[in-house]
């Protein structure tokens, strides 16, 4: 009997399976033997250790019970050698079980090119675990499985049921999920049908026609436009079925919208079978007899659609999102465009709107911007209720590379781990598990509304693009993939040989297809061409207008009083921190005007009368809650509750009776994800103030690709217009090199065809006028906001009320002091944000020098700053003085405005400092040093460069 308690599975020693016992059965007590639910069922009236009445116990005193019980031998004493040899094998049967749910995927039929022999895993082998052949008959328990009903299986029948369900087309990695409700759901879901599907013949004629489509447009193509580049899905067709299925069966589950982001692979056949796009139309662009409406354009493959299709849940709206070349950059704008599309919708969970990024398995696992996305998944100001992420894995990443350079990894999926998500890893030569993947990973995310990935391993026929010679460096794998007939003609045969299609019933869907290219039909029946969701976004009265800077943005004395007292009025129970009780006690002087306005104060009325106005306001970035600088003060914290509670306050969610929602988010980590994703919300959604504030300006370095391709290109490229506003702390207060500069001159170089806005206001009636002049002119361009950091509390840099509530955004503000006689005037310096009030301090007593702001760099506003200097016709001398080094900041775009706007005679020079590889020095005795030189240049004698009119 000893022998018996040491390797009985009722042994504490044994606790994994008994847990796993314990855990099916509080999920579900009819999934266990009898025995075992009877023991179970009785424990549940053993008191919990906290005393309470709740069902479940803790398991250590379950496991210690059935310790103590095995020792006691209280469940039978009286049993055969037989059994208590199989009782003894059990849990290496439940050990080999677990090792094809852990390890299963290695051993998977996933490469149709069958290029290395499978990999040897022991873990896999009953051997490993002390099972012999001789035990291969032996009945052993199933009931942790679902690949039966009965309590038993052989285990023969065991371990080919673990084969058939995880080394067969599909490899599916679930068991790093941490929610054990979400193993079993996948490994019912798995197990059950032993992973593969059981499809109607009519169903299974519809994948073949989705085959034929795929292969069918990239040939004929390949034949029509000879060694144009087009990025060829052929050796990945099964990608074409994937997506179909995801988009009919999303429909019948209720999805409404699909947003889509994918590189460049494909992206014409998805345009074409998938969307709807019509042939002719794509045949037109290659053609070069397509409308050139807009400025710049773009290639084909990079080029957004949508449409509406018709499914068995009805209309969904697909939109394919416009992609530069950089790959996964997409991502974040994807995840952005559906949160806006959530949000119009007052879908909280993603019911209604999926977002599906599809990738390709080098970019996949190379670029940073798919872990910063992925980091976002499930952060509250971020949620998008899940992505459903399609790979596809053409096993060879770029051109000419080889496996072993690509990445670290296993997998290339592997980063997503880092949320726990699912991968089906699916051979793409078994287009029927592709739609059985596709089906089970669209049916997790709507249901635990997380990401899931699709990863179908496939093959690149052509090359990185047409024009590529891949055998060059891949010469074995190439022979494999000459000699591939393709997964249309597999997928025809096998059908043909089960009776479902007749001899010649693949080659006639050929000819069918080829005969709908000729006529340039639709692939995809039937395209919606008359739909309109009442969810859609009317950007019509944003577009074709023309530029203007003039917007009255005054607020009545009346409604400034009251919303002022509405953000300055807090619960009587919330307690405040002391110094932010000051802030709102200084906020409601600065209301009733007994004070002048600072920097916070005046964002907050700017948001206040949006708010009330009916325009929702969005802001988001890292600390912009209470804002880096600590001037904002959005979102107050009660010094009494846990923040997670209720301790927080929202004064401007609190403005007006229905108003308009008002959301700050202090952001993950991340500046181009952030960045992205609130670019793809603007880009989707033009009635909401949308801003993305750095935590210092320099950190839009790291969103660098966003402001490149995206803001400062989208609309000459793709005709996309977009309002997203930026704040980036700017100026040189010596706090060194990495916190003194935004590098305005970056966005000053990408500044053309009045593609953005570029600004410094430099007081609090400014940044007010220009915040609500954002929404309330009837054009969206995005805006760039050199914000400041020292005149955030500068006395100098408030306002009085009466500028809040009369006028408007000035471009240009010239001087401001009535001793300076304009008839006098020899010299005019012209500058640019903080530095303006270092040049009014040192100017002492010179009465001969005016000083004019530039408060909007871009568009240059012509016209008020020649209005400026004609105000001075006996000046000879224009100055352009800035904080940043000579060959950063303005100087080098502004220079030819200024010239452009002189009078006859006049001379320009510059007052600055020197030309620098770094944007500030790191001294703060230096910083002193070049301010004081620069300041004296400024008054002094013109040096070095000199334009003259």
């Amino acid at each position: 009997m000893q022998q018996y308690r040491s390797n009985s599975y009722l042994f504490g020693g044994n606790a994994p399976y008994v847990e796993e016992m314990y855990e099916q059965y509080l999920d579900n007590p009819g999934a266990v033997p009898d025995n075992w639910r009877a023991y179970f069922d009785a424990l549940q009236h053993v008191p919990a250790v906290d005393g309470s009445d709740k069902r479940d116990v803790p398991h250590a005193p379950v496991i210690e019970s059935f310790a103590q019980r095995a020792k006691a031998n209280a469940f039978n004493t009286k049993v055969s050698s037989n059994e208590l040899a199989v009782a003894g094998k059990q849990v290496h049967v439940q050990s080999l079980i677990a090792a094809y749910r852990f390890l299963g995927s290695r051993w998977a039929d996933l490469d149709p090119l069958k290029r290395t022999e499978r990999p040897q895993i022991p873990e896999l082998e009953p051997a490993s675990y002390g099972l012999t052949e001789a035990d291969m008959d032996i009945s052993f328990s199933a009931t942790n499985t679902y690949f039966t009903k009965a309590e038993n299986m052989t285990l023969r029948e065991i371990v080919q049921a673990l084969r058939d369900t995880y080394c067969g087309s599909i490899g599916a990695e679930f068991m790093h999920i941490s929610d054990p409700v979400e193993k079993r759901w996948w490994q019912e879901r798995l197990e059950a049908p032993r992973s593969k599907a059981n499809f109607t013949a009519e169903k299974k004629k519809h994948i073949l026609d989705r085959l034929t489509a795929a292969e069918g447009l990239e040939r004929y193509l390949h034949t029509k436009y000879v060694g144009q580049k087009r990025f060829s899905l052929e050796g990945g067709e099964s990608f074409i079925v994937s997506m179909d299925e995801l988009v009919q069966s999303a429909g019948a589950k209720g999805v409404q919208e699909i947003v889509i982001g994918m590189a460049h692979r494909g992206r014409l056949n998805v345009l074409v079978n998938t969307l709807g796009k019509m042939p002719r139309d794509l045949f037109a662009e290659f053609d070069h007899t397509a409308p050139e409406d807009l400025p710049s354009g773009d290639v084909k493959y990079h080029q957004g659609f949508s449409s509406d299709v018709s499914t068995s849940g009805g209309p969904v709206h697909l939109s394919l999102a416009f992609n530069p070349s950089h790959l996964e950059i997409v991502n974040p704008v994807v995840e952005g465009s559906v949160k806006a599309r959530m949000d119009r919708r007052g879908d909280k969970t993603g019911d209604q709107v999926l977002p599906v990024l599809v990738h390709g398995d080098a970019a996949f696992a190379g670029q940073g911007v798919v872990m910063e996305t992925l980091a976002l998944a499930q952060t509250r100001g971020y949620y998008t209720g899940g992505t459903v992420h399609i790979v596809i894995n053409n096993q060879i990443g770029f051109t000419t590379s080889d496996p072993r350079d690509i990445r670290s990894t296993l997998y290339c999926s592997d980063v997503v781990k880092m949320v726990e998500a699912p991968v089906l890893h699916v051979n793409g030569d078994d287009p029927e598990a592709v739609v059985f993947s596709t089906q089970l990973a669209l049916e997790y995310r709507q249901q635990f509304k997380k990401d899931v990935v699709v990863d179908i391993v496939c093959f690149r026929k052509l090359g990185h693009n047409e024009q590529d010679t891949p055998a060059l460096t891949q010469p074995l794998m190439y022979k494999k993939i000459a000699a591939h007939p393709g997964t249309r003609k597999l997928y025809g045969d096998k059908l043909t040989a089960q009776g479902v299609l007749p001899a010649d019933g693949a080659d006639a869907m050929v000819k069918a297809f080829r005969a709908a290219m000729d006529e340039g039909r639709h692939t995809v029946d039937p395209v919606l061409t008359n739909f309109k969701s009442k969810y859609a976004t009317d950007w019509t009265p944003f577009l074709g207008k023309k530029w203007t800077d003039s917007c009255d943005t005054a607020l009545p004395v009346a409604e400034w009083k009251r919303l002022a007292e509405k953000i300055t009025t807090i619960p009587a129970d919330f307690k405040a921190h002391p110094l932010v009780e000051k802030v709102i006690a200084d906020r409601a002087a600065m209301g009733r005007g007994d004070i002048n306005v600072d920097w916070g104060m005046g964002e907050h009325m700017a948001f206040a009368s949006l708010v009330a106005s009916g325009y929702p306001v969005r802001l988001s970035g890292e600390d912009c809650g209470r804002g880096t600088f600590t001037h904002r003060h959005a979102v107050l914290h009660d010094q009494n509750r846990e923040r997670f509670d209720t301790g927080t306050y929202i004064p401007l969610q609190n403005v007006a009776e229905g108003q308009a929602p008002f959301v700050v988010i202090d952001s993950i980590l991340s500046e181009e994800a952030v960045l992205g994703f609130e670019y793809g919300y603007a880009a989707a959604e033009p009635n909401t103030l949308t801003i993305w504030e750095a935590q210092f300006g320099d950190f839009a370095n790291g969103a660098q690709v966003v402001i490149d391709q995206f803001i400062a290109s989208g609309e000459v490229k793709w005709g996309r217009a977009n309002g997203l506003t930026l704040m980036l702390p700017h100026g040189y207060e010596g706090q060194g090199p990495e916190h003194s500069s935004a590098r305005l001159e970056r966005f000053m170089q990408l500044a053309a065809d009045n593609n953005m806005q570029i600004v410094q206001p430099t007081t609090a009636s400014q940044i007010f006028h220009l915040l609500r002049r954002q929404m309330l002119r009837m054009f969206r361009k995005p805006l760039v906001i050199m914000t400041p950091k020292s005149l955030l509390r500068a006395k100098d840099a408030t306002s009085p009320v009466s500028e809040f509530t009369k006028g408007e955004f000035r471009t240009v503000i010239g001087e401001l002091n009535a001793e300076v006689d304009a008839s006098k005037v020899k010299r005019i310096i012209a500058c640019s944000g903080k530095v303006y009030y270092d040049l009014v301090k040192a100017r002492g007593d010179k009465k001969d020098v005016a000083i004019i702001r530039v408060e909007q760099l871009y568009p240059f506003p012509h016209k008020a700053f020649s209005t400026e200097i004609k105000k001075y016709p006996n000046a000879t001398e224009i100055v352009w003085c800035q904080d940043e080094p000579q060959n950063q900041g303005a100087w080098f775009f502004v220079q030819h405005y200024i010239h452009e706007n002189m009078l006859d005679g006049q001379k320009l020079g510059y007052a600055g400092r020197p030309a620098s590889a770094s944007p500030a020095v790191g001294y703060s005795h230096l910083h002193q040093e070049q301010l004081k030189a620069l300041l004296e240049q400024a008054y002094g004698k013109l040096k070095g460069f000199v334009l003259t009119k």
